[in-house]
């Protein structure tokens, strides 16, 4: 995916999410602040960042995702959208979604920009399915050792690919 797809995905995230009222935007941290954050600033609303990961330092770790960031209370009496860049199990979204309502949110909808088939929950919104191995701009290259290259999930899960052909 280039920058220029993401945008367009992300600018049809607003208009749904424009018709769908909502107020407040909690984006999923780290790669889900990407929509959220362009998101809120189209549809000129505020944005409550979480931060929940299965990561460490960029490395799968838990089984199960883990909050570092929680909800804002400011979300309380709002519309709120929870955002994350893809719904993969859908069990990251539905624990945002969940803390959310807890905080008092007047209404939720989940939004992802990708989701897969198997996602659950399913997003109210999102902007493409597909069950395809998604790369995002952000990913194309990062950092290793001082010399910028491949990320190295992003190696590993092409390769796993090509296995599979």
């Amino acid at each position: 995916m280039s920058w220029e797809e993401f945008v367009t995905l992300t600018d049809g995230l607003a208009e749904a999410l424009n018709q769908a009222g909502v107020e407040a935007i909690v984006g999923i941290a780290r790669a889900g602040l990407f929509p959220a954050t362009l998101v809120a600033c189209r549809l000129r609303c505020e944005l409550y960042p979480v931060r929940v990961t299965r990561r460490i330092d960029d490395e799968v770790r838990f089984s199960s995702p883990v909050w570092r960031v929680p909800v804002s209370p400011e979300v309380a009496g709002k519309s709120v959208a929870v955002i994350d860049e893809i719904a993969d199990t859908g069990e990251t979204l539905a624990l945002v979604e969940a803390a959310v309502r807890d905080a008092g949110a007047s209404r939720t909808v989940i939004a992802s920009l990708i989701r897969h088939t198997w996602a659950n929950p399913v997003p109210t919104i999102s902007r493409l399915v597909t069950d395809e191995f998604v790369i995002f701009p952000w990913d194309q290259r990062v950092l290793v050792e001082g010399q910028w290259g491949e990320h190295p999930e992003i190696a590993a899960g092409l390769a796993a690919q090509q296995k599979e052909l």
